[in-house]
């Protein structure tokens, strides 16, 4: 792992550090959240698909969207965690303005909020920020 993320924010759950040795999937969820390009995003469900793909093009997969989620809640602090997202471009509860800072530094696609939603966090904008792990699709669609 390159540990590019920045270590004084948590992953989904807390700051807890990555430990030596990370179980298989665990260390597959970190690889594909370090490959997303700055600025863009996959869904908990996108990288779950891709490491099915890659890993079982014919059968089950190990995990799907709730076990990317809990592997990004443990140990997602050594990676850049907010570029795994829910699906519906809700930033991380309890997460919002570290995520949002990156989001801007980033240069992410994001969606202003309504004035009724608390605190007006604007989302992200889904259509134009989700990346589909082909490199040469990093830059495409912002």
């Amino acid at each position: 792992m390159k540990g590019t993320g920045d270590m004084d924010s948590a992953g989904a759950a807390g700051d807890r550090a990555a430990p030596e040795a990370l179980p298989d999937y665990a260390e597959r969820v970190l690889g594909v959240a370090e490959e997303i390009p700055p600025g863009r995003v996959m869904t908990y469900g996108d990288v779950a698909e891709w490491l099915k793909d890659e890993d079982h093009p014919e059968g089950p997969a190990p995990g799907g969207p709730r076990q990317v989620g809990r592997v990004m809640a443990l140990y997602g602090s050594v990676v850049p965690w907010w570029r795994v997202v829910r699906a519906d471009g809700v930033l991380l509860p309890g997460h919002e303005l570290r995520a949002l800072a990156h989001y801007r530094d980033e240069g992410t696609p994001l969606r202003g909020a309504s004035a009724a939603t608390e605190g007006h966090i604007p989302r992200i904008d889904m259509r134009r920020a989700r990346w589909d792990g082909d490199a040469a699709s990093g830059d495409e669609g912002r």
